[in-house]
């Protein structure tokens, strides 16, 4: 039998509720990132919790060149923000 019925509603066993499996979880390390090291390495920075003039004088560029970056970061993850985009990052293992 394929179901499990507790108190009149019907279950599959074999799907356990809130779980991944192994394989789920190691896939989003094989494939490459779609963002080179550069701007992985950007994503770190902005981790910690810097604002972006202090990120903008670490890497010796201007806070425009930093805003660009992170705007065009966000724009190859389809995501809508630095926080997200550092999120993905970090999903990733990537930071």
């Amino acid at each position: 039998m394929s179901t499990a019925q507790v108190a009149g509603i019907h279950r599959p066993v074999h799907s356990p509720v809130g779980r991944r499996s192994r394989r789920a979880s190691s896939d989003l390390r094989i494939a490459p990132p779609p963002i080179s090291r550069e701007d992985i390495r950007l994503l770190g920075i902005l981790a910690t919790g810097l604002p972006i003039p202090m990120v903008a004088r670490h890497l010796s560029v201007s806070d425009r060149t930093v805003r660009r970056r992170i705007r065009s970061i966000c724009d190859e993850l389809e995501v809508t923000t630095a926080i997200e985009a550092v999120v993905w990052a970090a999903r990733r293992r990537l930071i």
